[in-house]
This record gives C-alpha cells, sequence and structure tokens, in this order.
C-alpha cells in the first residue's frame, strides 16, 4: 500500500472509533512518506487520545 492509502485508511478507521488502528495506518503512512497528512492527522489523533482515552492509549 501507498502512504496515501494507509492514509485514508486511518481515517476510515478513526471516523468508525477505531483509533487504534487509525495510528497504526498513519504510522505506516509516515514510515513510507514523512511528509505525509497523516503526521498532522496522527497528532491531532494523540491530542484527542490524551485528553479523552488515556486507558486506550496506554494499554
Amino acid at each position: 500500500m501507498t502512504a496515501q492509502e494507509y492514509y485514508e485508511q486511518g481515517n476510515q478507521f478513526r471516523r468508525q472509533g477505531q483509533w487504534h488502528e487509525a495510528m497504526n495506518c498513519y504510522t505506516q503512512a509516515i514510515e513510507l512518506d514523512p511528509d505525509s497528512p497523516a503526521v498532522t492527522a496522527r497528532r491531532m489523533l494523540e491530542d484527542i487520545m490524551n485528553y479523552y482515552c488515556k486507558d486506550l492509549y496506554n494499554p
């Protein structure tokens, strides 16, 4: 898969509330393309998870 495909799949997981899977997809996208929009998406998701769901982010 390409970085763009991982990014889009991450967005789908995020919309479904599957934040851990979204984070994994964003990470894969960033590894393939460090300038991917997944960088911003991951940062925003981290902020949300740190604020709302500390237990989900740090099992």
